[in-house]
């Protein structure tokens, strides 16, 4: 993605203070930068590589931004920058694997506006609502909500309702996505490319502030969600024609030991058939919190085989704050 100082989006495609019904300068201050440093011998070092940058929403006035996690799981350390030229150290507080959020706090006064958080249930397809990025109006889209629709993602991660904008926002990791009143609906995840109204266009996928209300004390206090941990299978699979199909497994991981291949396809979870990935997560996860035996029926090269896969706590694996 290009850097921050060198690129902004049209005047057309910004939003301006005259047309809007809320305070934009406080929703753009708002937002901040997160740079995160990871060692090099962290687990998610190798997929999500080392020096992490994307955005982050304030959400309390005592200093705590919220971001989508993957930026700051296993940092070490963390650094915030405001529209302002501001530079602040942080510390991660917590990372959700369930939701995608994660937490962050400023070590110092940050000074800036609190988003208040909306309902997502109230909004609708079609709705205006604006991404916003950190560097002011410069890096503020408008946009539009496309669909409120299921998501499951290829490594172990299902959403029962996610957020697609049109258009994309090309530094949408932690982005801020907002409603009409200025309130955060959720924050960017991810870049996807799909038809709309009949035409190819990049979208983001945002996860729905809602998810956050129940957890958010738990992960405050504790830096965890409080809620059982999912089994988790160190395998990376998706949907093709009405069946799961393992793209790849992750090296001594769980699936890994129980010989699961890339390419194997997999028919069903302790006898329950299933056709796509979020069924098969569903399966999965119905099976018991982390560390359940998982009995999987796999096809490959014409056989069917079977095996036991002896599922993990995927935090287990990961680097924790000192904080916590």
């Amino acid at each position: 993605m290009p850097k921050s100082e060198e690129w902004s989006f049209s005047e057309t495609m910004q939003p301006s203070a005259d047309a809007v019904a809320f305070d934009l300068a406080a929703v753009l201050d708002a937002v901040v930068l997160i740079r995160a440093e990871v060692p090099d011998d962290a687990f998610t070092a190798q997929t999500l590589g080392t020096e992490r940058t994307g955005n982050g929403v304030v959400i309390s006035a005592d200093g705590v931004i919220l971001t989508i996690g993957y930026l700051v799981t296993e940092a070490e350390t963390v650094w915030i920058t405001t529209n302002h030229g501001k530079v602040l150290r942080g510390v991660p507080l917590a990372y959700d694997q369930q939701t995608g959020f994660g937490l962050v706090r400023a070590i110092g006064e940050l000074g800036l506006p609190v988003l208040t958080r909306a309902d997502p249930s109230r909004a609708r397809t079609g709705d205006r609502v604006y991404l916003v990025g950190q560097g002011g109006i410069k890096h503020a889209l408008k946009a539009y909500l496309v669909a409120k629709r299921e998501f499951a993602g290829y490594w172990e991660y299902l959403l029962e309702q996610s957020l697609v904008v049109a258009p994309a926002h090309p530094h949408w990791s932690g982005a801020a996505l907002v409603n009409e009143a200025g309130q955060l609906l959720g924050v960017g995840s991810l870049l996807m490319q799909e038809q709309v109204d009949g035409k190819s266009v990049q979208t983001n996928m945002v996860v729905p502030i809602d998810l956050l209300e129940p957890i958010l004390p738990s992960l405050l206090e504790t830096g965890q969600s409080g809620l059982p941990a999912r089994p988790w299978l160190g395998l990376f699979a998706g949907d093709a024609e009405e069946q799961v199909v393992v793209a790849g497994v992750v090296d001594d991981g769980p699936a890994e030991k129980a010989g699961i291949e890339e390419g194997d396809l997999i028919i069903e979870v302790a006898g329950r058939r299933v056709s796509s990935l979020a069924a098969f997560l569903r399966a999965v996860w119905a099976l018991g919190p982390a560390g359940v035996k998982v009995p999987l029926l796999l096809a490959r090269d014409g056989d069917l085989l079977r095996t036991q896969v002896d599922s993990v706590d995927r935090n287990d694996l990961l680097r924790r704050s000192s904080l916590h």
